[in-house]
């Protein structure tokens, strides 16, 4: 029996087939370990671009490392999902299209599972990006644009941890995937929901609530490549606003300990209440920075509200649709979400294509 833990590397992909090639090419030219067996899954999801092309070309370079899998169902979630059940690692390692791993990358995983009882992992994401970020991102919204750091030493994962495992940069056990279950499609984005963005959070809290062990490492690093159309103040608007509307959804299902008010955390209507009360003073001597910080919490707040009050879709889970043995639930979804659709404009939703599959 091969003694060595076997890592599916799976990578969704949606029309970036430059990117994807440097993306695979990172992995498999990694420093290579003989405690892991690695295999990588690029998973095209609804690709129209060369992607497959670029797969077909890799596989003659790496023969028996790379799987193409076919998912046509838009979304990130949706194509993680389909991977994982198609493999059978016993870690299952997840990275972005738009992503390369450093060379210590495989080596940090394999000396991490030399520990038995260690569920997952994650890292961080160090940005690359054509221009300067700009003066005025706020440090507490670096999510928005994939820039995560959590420190210089490795700790838990737990209640306490400023952060989630974010699903660009995570492995996870497969025993630990088939203990919570798949990926909440109906949170992460796909054709109709734009910049849902709590699949990765949901899947973060089950992984606790199952009491699973996890860490952060900071030497397990990821460069991540910033598009520029995404640094721009109305992409940030879009993205807290509707990452506050996938908030709201899963608040259904994990809800914070703390005070609720109109079913809404109390803390987040005082920070929007004190955000607006600044934003209502003159400007002159307030940095930029600091002004954009303060609208984005109206967005987050407003976001919120949405999706725990307005939004119908917790209701609809594709999860509740297969208890029932039925498909209606998920045709709601769909059917709403189209609708919401179709209140935003055409420029705003060719922007967010890009974010689909990572």
């Amino acid at each position: 029996m091969d003694p060595r833990l076997r890592l599916d590397v799976l990578i969704p992909t949606h029309n970036r087939a430059p990117m994807l090639e440097r993306c695979v090419r990172s992995v498999l030219s990694a420093t290579p370990t003989p405690r892991l067996l690695v295999h990588v899954t690029v998973i095209c999801n609804g690709c129209t671009d060369d992607s497959r092309d670029v797969v077909r070309w890799l596989q003659m370079s790496y023969p028996g490392m790379i799987t193409l899998l076919e998912e046509r169902r838009r979304g990130k979630s949706k194509a993680l999902n389909a991977a994982i059940e198609a493999t059978g690692g016993d870690l299952v390692g997840m990275i972005d299209d738009d992503e390369e791993v450093t060379p210590e990358w495989l080596t940090v995983i394999a000396d991490a599972f030399t520990d038995p009882h260690l569920d997952f992992i994650g890292g961080p994401y160090v940005p690359i990006c054509d221009t300067p970020l700009p003066d005025w991102l706020p440090d507490e919204y670096l999510a928005v644009v994939g820039v995560v750091d959590n420190g210089s030493a490795p700790r838990p994962y737990g209640r306490d941890f400023p952060g989630i495992l974010k699903g660009g940069n995570a492995v996870i056990r497969r025993r630990a995937l088939q203990l919570v279950g798949p990926y909440a499609e109906h949170l992460g984005p796909g054709s109709f929901s734009r910049l849902f963005s709590c699949e990765d959070e949901d899947m973060y809290w089950r992984l606790l609530e199952a009491h699973r062990i996890g860490r952060y490492y900071p030497t397990l690093v990821i460069n991540h490549y910033i598009e520029t159309s995404r640094l721009s103040r109305e992409y940030f608007r879009r993205w807290c606003f509707w990452r506050g509307v996938s908030r709201g959804l899963m608040d259904r299902r994990h809800p914070l300990p703390v005070a609720y008010l109109a079913g809404i955390p109390r803390f987040l209507w005082g920070r929007a209440g004190r955000a607006l009360l600044r934003l209502s003073r003159p400007r002159s001597r307030r940095p930029a920075r600091d002004v954009f910080t303060d609208e984005l919490r109206m967005w987050d707040v407003t976001g919120y509200f949405c999706g725990r009050q307005v939004y119908t879709l917790a209701r609809f889970s594709p999860v509740a649709s297969r208890r029932d043995g039925s498909d209606h639930g998920y045709a709601a979804m769909q059917h709403e979400l189209a609708r919401m659709e179709e209140l935003a404009p055409a420029e705003e939703r060719h922007m967010d294509d890009v974010e689909l599959a990572g």
